[in-house]
Formats: C-alpha cells, sequence, structure tokens
C-alpha cells in the first residue's frame, strides 16, 4: 500500500462511494497511545478499522482519515491533537478558508458559514485546526437555532482549546456555552460565564476585546435571570472595558441589552434611549437576526411607556425579521410579548392564540424559561375567563418549570401573581402559602429559621 493513502475503514455505503484524505500524524502517537491504553490492535480497530490498517497506521505506511482518528482518540482517551503533526505554513489555503468561515459567521451568513464548516468537517484536511472550525460552525449553527449540534460542535471545541492549552478561545468557547445555555438552563448559563470571565482574566496580558465579549454574554445572562442591577453593571462595564475595539454590531446589541435591563430596573426613560439606538444602529448594519430581538426589547419598553401602538409595530417587525431569517429561537420571546400586549389591550382571545404558539415553539426547541413562561400567560388567561382549574393546572406547570431552571427571581414572581389570583378569588389559606413560597424563593432559609426560632423561644 503505498504512502500516503487512507486507511481501508470497515466497509459503508458511504465509504464504498469517496475515500476520505488521509491525516497527517505525528510519528509513533498512535502506537504510543495504544501502548500507554493497552490495547492490542485489533482492540484499538474495534469496530472501526482492521488490525492490519491499525499497524499500517503505526508504521506510517498510511494515513487515517478523520472520522478513523477521532475513533482511535476515543479508545485511547486521548484529544485529537496529540496525535497531530505541525501544520506545514500558517499561510495556507486552509488558514486563508478558516479565515473566510470567521467572517461569515461575523457578518451573519450563518448558511452559507454551515456549508463551508461543513465541508471542512467532511474533508478532513485541516485537522490542526479542528477547534475553530467548530467553534465558528457552532456559532452559525446555534443563529440558525440547531441548539443541539451547536452544544455537541461546542463541546469538542472546548476539549480541543484545553488539549492545545488555548486560554483565548478555551474561555470564547465557554462564553459560547454560556449562550447557549441561556434559554435552556440560566443556572448553568450563569455558572459558564463566570466560568469563561475567570479563564479569560487569568491569561497575561488579559485580552480586551475577549473580556468585554464575555462581559457582555454575562450581562446577558444577568438578564435572563433578572439580576437587573448587576446586569446593568456588567453591560456599563463591558462598554468601558470594550472602549473603542467594539465593532458597531457588538455595540448595538450592548445597548439593546443594557436598555432591557434599565426597563426592568424601572428606568423607562433611560430604557427607551438605549432600545432606540440599539434599533436604528442595526437598521443601518442590516443585522436582521440581532435587530429582531432588539424590536421585541423596544416593544417592551414601548409597551411600559403605555405607548401600545408603538410596541405592536416593532413586534410586528420583530416577527417579520424571524420568519425572514428563520430564525426559531427568537420568535417565542416575540410572540410572548405579543401575548402581553394583547391581554395588555383586552384582546385576550389573541393573547391565548399567541400564548400557546410560543408554548409550542418553545417545546419543540426545548427553551425552558420560555416553556414556563408560557403557563405563566396561560394560566392568567386562564384566570381571566374564569377557568380555574385550568389556571392552577397552568401555574402549577410553570412553577415547576422555574424550579427546575433554577430560576430564583422569576419563580418568586410567579408565586406572587399566582397568590394575588387565590386571593381574588377567595382561596385565602392557599393564596398564604403561596406568599409564603414567594418569600422563601426570595430569601432561602428565611421561614425555617424563623420557625426555628420560635420553637426555641416557645420550649
Amino acid at each position: 500500500m503505498g504512502s500516503g493513502r487512507s486507511d481501508a475503514p470497515v466497509a459503508t455505503d458511504a465509504a464504498k462511494r469517496r475515500r476520505l484524505p488521509g491525516i497527517n500524524l505525528r510519528p509513533g502517537s498512535v502506537k504510543q497511545a495504544r501502548a500507554e491504553s493497552g490495547f492490542s490492535l485489533a482492540q484499538l480497530g474495534k469496530g472501526h478499522v482492521t488490525a492490519p490498517a491499525i499497524y499500517l497506521i503505526e508504521t506510517g505506511r498510511t494515513r487515517p482519515s478523520l472520522p478513523t482518528l477521532e475513533h482511535i482518540a476515543r479508545r485511547t482517551g486521548k484529544p485529537v491533537e496529540f496525535f497531530l503533526a505541525e501544520p506545514v505554513g500558517a499561510a495556507d489555503d486552509a488558514s486563508a478558508r478558516l479565515i473566510e468561515l470567521e467572517a461569515l459567521v461575523a457578518d451573519g451568513q450563518n448558511q452559507e458559514a454551515i456549508a463551508l464548516g461543513t465541508s471542512f468537517l467532511e474533508r478532513g484536511t485541516t485537522a490542526f485546526r479542528l477547534g475553530r472550525i467548530r467553534f465558528f460552525l457552532a456559532q452559525a449553527c446555534l443563529a440558525s437555532s440547531q441548539p443541539e449540534r451547536a452544544s455537541s460542535l461546542l463541546a469538542e471545541a472546548r476539549a480541543h482549546f484545553e488539549a492545545v492549552n488555548d486560554g483565548v478561545m478555551l474561555a470564547e468557547c465557554i462564553g459560547a456555552q454560556a449562550s447557549l445555555a441561556n434559554s435552556t438552563q440560566p443556572k448553568d448559563a450563569l455558572e459558564l460565564a463566570e466560568k469563561a470571565l475567570s479563564v479569560c482574566r487569568a491569561l497575561k496580558p488579559v485580552p480586551t476585546p475577549t473580556e468585554a465579549r464575555l462581559l457582555g454574554i454575562l450581562a446577558g445572562v444577568l438578564v435572563a435571570n433578572r439580576e437587573w442591577d448587576r446586569a446593568i453593571a456588567a453591560y456599563e462595564e463591558a462598554i468601558e472595558v470594550g472602549g473603542s475595539v467594539f465593532d458597531l454590531r457588538r455595540v448595538a446589541r450592548m445597548y439593546s441589552g443594557l436598555g432591557m435591563a434599565y426597563h426592568q430596573a424601572g428606568a423607562v426613560e433611560l430604557a427607551a434611549r438605549y432600545a432606540t439606538r440599539s434599533v436604528a444602529l442595526l437598521e443601518v448594519l442590516r443585522d436582521r437576526v440581532s435587530l429582531a430581538s432588539s424590536e421585541n426589547n423596544l416593544a417592551l419598553v414601548l409597551m411600559a411607556k403605555g405607548d401600545f401602538a408603538g410596541a405592536r409595530s416593532h413586534l410586528d417587525r420583530s416577527l417579520e425579521l424571524c420568519n425572514e431569517s428563520d430564525l426559531e429561537s427568537g420568535r417565542s420571546h416575540a410572540l410572548l410579548s405579543l401575548c402581553e400586549l394583547s391581554m395588555k389591550e383586552g384582546k385576550v382571545e389573541q393573547a391565548r392564540e399567541g400564548a400557546q404558539q410560543a408554548l409550542e415553539l418553545a417545546e419543540r426547541l426545548e427553551e425552558g424559561a420560555n416553556i414556563a413562561e408560557a403557563h405563566v400567560w396561560l394560566g392568567r388567561i386562564a384566570d381571566v375567563d374564569g377557568e380555574h382549574e385550568s389556571a392552577d393546572r397552568e401555574f402549577e406547570q410553570a412553577i415547576r418549570g422555574f424550579e427546575a431552571l433554577g430560576m430564583r427571581e422569576r419563580l418568586l414572581q410567579c408565586h406572587g401573581v399566582y397568590a394575588e389570583i387565590l386571593e381574588r378569588r377567595g382561596e385565602l389559606s392557599k393564596a398564604y402559602g403561596h406568599m409564603k413560597e414567594a418569600l422563601q424563593a426570595s430569601r432561602p432559609g428565611l421561614l425555617r429559621r424563623e420557625h426555628e426560632g420560635e420553637r426555641v423561644s416557645s420550649a
């Protein structure tokens, strides 16, 4: 078998049609990994390649394809990077195409980025750059409502950056994991965002652009957790740290998040100012994905100011942008906002329709926070219609959802809303129970400590 030829995997239809290119390996790396793992040739190749093929790879008479190399890495417990030869020349075609992939992601051309990144992985000719390829491909998948694929790619990219000790990209990757977790596991998202910032700040010197980006991600997670004061502080620090290194697109996103945090903190005029700036910048930049979110945030601020017509106009625009960009992940947020607006306008049936659509979409995308939020609105709508049993079921599901996600602030608010409904219905004992739960959610252990104090004093 000639030098440079790929190994022969166990026959599959795909392998018969097309032989994948071989990967350049560090001499002796496969044999070393096999010896350290205690595998025979056959055991190492089990289920994927034959023992003779493993022997040819070890002796350098053939090069493995990327899938085969990944199989060897999994079997021996080594990162792929352990086996790779140093790439020849930094300014080769693969480097140029990787720059192209990064540029496509930065410009929001996600479908083109996914096609290019996937072709990289399929060809396997740039194994040394697997971490960055997977990172940028994950970013494109995340923006294209493909969270499961993004999650898998980010996990693999993170393992790569840890293996090669690339601190900057490791921090960026953990930050991306935090963004991904933000809609489904807010508690995990906060831990990841803080971890990413810690990794970044441990570097010498601290990379300012990365620190600023990670502060923005942390602020976004704090908004999702409804920790408004901390979110405002994080956004302001991000803008201060970023200074001139921020591009306009990132500034616009920061303004949107800061506007949302100020809105929830009760500073409506400041919120409107930042939200309007964000929409104006993103319109100029033609960033439809970010603009859909900013339009939604501006609508919420206008709602708080009593401008229902303006809010509806911006929500309609947000939904239109979601449709144009095939952005499913942002659509449930806009539908819930539209539900809130319809309730304020007294359009109960329209609100029910929006909440139901949001619930179905959030369940399909496994957006835990939006699932719970939709149940809250369906419970409130059922209460308005006098459907008490249905309202009870919806609030019970909402409470379970917020508890599972560890969203303490939102859980508190949910208990409070439900308690008010129960009080109006005359179910005072049950209402009092939820008021106690709300207090417990806001100050864990308080009621238990008070109860213990009562027992001591009565002893």
